[in-house]
């Protein structure tokens, strides 16, 4: 357990440290997202959430409204928080994932700003659009699913950022995106995966 703990490392990415909770003393809470390990995936260690978390850097705005779908650990919805989202619905489908949120989201102190919901983002977003921005870390498939759902669940300047795409799927992926009536604004690549900003074509 204790060699298990020492392998679990805090991640900085840009200004934002995620960290298991045994480590979180170390670090200014402002800026650091508190997320256990042990409980559902998107604790850092992945390259899409860092990706996301890069691109959330320069996107979320002070009193933004957003959605995360596939909210999972909740790690997103925290740190658009924690970035100045005022009101975040963070959407999971799997109910297994939902009390260790609930958990993180108390932990990270920002259970005025988030809303966890269990059930179909389809479903979902429309309930609680409209939002400037959408959060989704999910399989490409399911992106391409959901991309029209989206535009139409957020505001005129609003923007989408994706992950949980493979390099190697950016053009299929781009077309979709451009398809559903987004533009790509940005890209974040590391290793295989990449995360997109994609904002809305007016």
């Amino acid at each position: 357990w204790s060699e298990w703990r020492a392998n679990v490392d805090a991640h900085h990415v840009g200004g934002l440290v995620v960290t298991p909770p045994w480590r979180a003393a170390e670090f200014d809470p402002a800026t650091t997202i508190v997320i256990d390990p042990a409980m559902a995936f998107g604790t850092g260690e992945h390259p899409t959430t860092r990706g996301m978390l890069r691109l959330m850097q320069r996107t979320i705005r002070a009193g933004d409204r957003a959605a995360d779908l596939g909210a999972g650990s909740a790690v997103l919805s925290i740190a658009a928080a924690k970035l100045g989202a005022t009101r975040v619905a963070a959407i999971e489908i799997d109910d297994g994932a939902e009390g260790s949120a609930i958990e993180n989201i108390r932990v990270n102190g920002v259970e005025s700003a988030i809303r966890y919901l269990v059930g179909d983002a389809t479903v979902l977003l429309a309930l609680v659009a409209p939002v400037r921005v959408i959060l989704a870390n999910i399989v490409s498939s399911v992106l391409m699913e959901l991309l029209a759902d989206m535009a139409g669940s957020l505001t005129p300047d609003g923007v989408a950022l994706l992950s949980g795409i493979l390099v190697e799927e950016r053009d299929i992926m781009t077309s979709a995106i451009v398809r559903a009536g987004f533009r790509v604004e940005a890209e974040d690549v590391e290793g295989d995966w990449l995360s997109i900003l994609a904002g809305r074509v007016s």
